[in-house]
């Protein structure tokens, strides 16, 4: 890199490799949500943590049952594609933010990713919308999933109890309402941590258990064939391939990213590493254990196999610490999945100018983010059949975020030569992403129509 004068109100930065010189204005002064809630603070292992958070979440319960949609080979082999495909999708991303932030504009979110690098209309019109309808029906999806675990245990130990499941949906709401309040994605840091323990956890708890079933007396028969007529096996494989690439989905890279403090360069890539040591760690041995132990017969839910037609297959301790686990970790990423969203309500209502706890910027946030977490509580305790919805917004939401777009930006960013091997690596990952949308989508819509008879508001299912 050559040498860089600054004026008052202009960098220019000349780069002899390229042979140009780029005029950077002064960056713009940061918007609300911005400056306060994307604080740039955090280290290298806050970074690990952040995105363990974002990626490893109950999600990986159901990695025995996409098996059962590919069998052994196809199984395994598109958990470890996926892993790898997203490893070098997300450091794709990262060394793209770092190019940008060397050039003097760092770039704090993913529509300005899209706004500065394919024009704003990508940003307002498409970026911004399809992250914000991830973020908050993830956030929808967190009391979901917190209530179902409350409500199992509630049942472990009243069987014949009154409580129905909307109730406990509640409760989750509430502690994810406390939690919303935490100011900056920063704060989550020591939150993150626990929740990075916690994933390990349950995934070892699910892991041990499936083991020790497939060896007791209990243990059901196994068959390993993957059933159904041509079209279902057909329509079975690419619900499969969505399944595992929705687990490896995060869709919040760069809100992530603009967490660390500068300089930034190499720091994403070491909090990967910490991610996907854990991703190893639980994917496979949840995945492998559970269809090991079940086979075909693997539930939606690796856990509902745990329980036996007449009585419980491992003591109700275990099924307690389980829950208690996948609780606590599902309200930590739910938190994590609000800050984007929190970060667009900041910007909206916030001031910049005033200080970031004064009554100013108070009293907007703590209604903004309260109105939000209330309005997905309501929804989840509506629509308890949320998760197929889910595997839509996955289909064409966090595939085109965490499979297309990255390919994308680096090609227009650094435009490597149509004769590289990463042009072409590039662009046969967005050829093939792109028709797993088309696929992945018709498949999902199809697997709503099939569940549409069982569905009612305020289900207690």
């Amino acid at each position: 890199m050559g040498t860089v004068t600054r004026s008052s109100s202009e960098v220019y930065t000349s780069d002899s490799e390229k042979g140009f010189a780029i005029n950077h204005s002064t960056p713009p002064e940061l918007d609300a949500g911005a400056k306060f809630v994307l604080v740039s603070r955090g280290s290298w292992l806050h970074c690990g943590y952040h995105l363990t958070t974002s990626i490893v979440a109950p999600v990986l319960l159901t990695l025995p049952f996409a098996f059962t949609l590919l069998g052994w080979v196809g199984g395994v082999l598109w958990l470890t594609l996926a892993a790898v495909v997203t490893f070098y999708s997300y450091n794709l991303l990262s060394v793209v933010l770092e190019h940008h932030a060397q050039l003097g504009r760092r770039q704090l979110r993913f529509r300005d990713m899209a706004r500065d690098i394919l024009g704003p209309g990508w940003a307002k019109y498409y970026v911004g919308p399809l992250q914000f309808a991830i973020c908050f029906g993830t956030v929808i999806g967190g009391p979901l999933v917190g209530g179902k675990s409350l409500k199992f245990i509630y049942q472990l130990y009243h069987p014949d109890g009154a409580m129905k499941l909307y109730q406990f949906i509640s409760i989750s709401g509430v502690v994810t309402l406390l939690l919303a309040q935490l100011p900056s994605f920063h704060s989550l840091r020591h939150v993150n941590l626990i929740s990075l323990v916690l994933s390990v956890l349950y995934a070892t708890c699910v892991a041990v258990g499936s083991i020790y079933i497939g060896h007791s007396k209990d243990a059901p028969p196994r068959h390993y064939s993957v059933r159904g007529s041509d079209v279902d096996q057909l329509f079975g494989v690419f619900n499969g391939i969505s399944i595992i690439a929705t687990a490896y989905a995060s869709g919040i890279i760069p809100e992530i990213q603009a967490t660390l403090a500068p300089p930034v360069k190499g720091k994403m890539l070491k909090g990967l590493c910490v991610c996907y040591s854990v991703i190893a760690t639980t994917y496979y041995s949840v995945a492998i254990s559970g269809y090991w132990a079940f086979g075909n017969d693997s539930g939606a839910t690796i856990l509902a196999n745990f329980i036996g037609k007449t009585k419980l297959l491992l003591p109700k301790w275990f099924f307690l610490m389980t829950n208690i686990f996948i609780l606590l970790q599902v309200m930590a990423m739910t938190a994590v999945y609000l800050q984007p969203t929190n970060e667009l309500f900041e910007a909206t209502f916030g001031d910049p100018k005033m200080g970031q706890f004064s009554i100013r910027n108070v009293v907007p946030r703590v209604l903004s983010r309260s109105l939000s977490v209330a309005a997905a509580t309501v929804l989840a305790a509506m629509l308890p059949f949320f998760p197929d919805i889910m595997a839509l917004f996955g289909a064409f939401g966090c595939i085109p975020l965490d499979f297309i777009l990255p390919m994308i930006f680096y090609n227009v960013t650094f435009k490597p030569s149509k004769y590289s091997i990463m042009f072409w690596v590039n662009t046969l990952i967005i050829v093939a992403s792109s028709i797993l949308v088309v696929i992945g989508g018709i498949a999902s819509i199809r697997q709503i129509v099939l569940d549409a008879k069982t569905y009612h508001l305020f289900s207690d299912m």
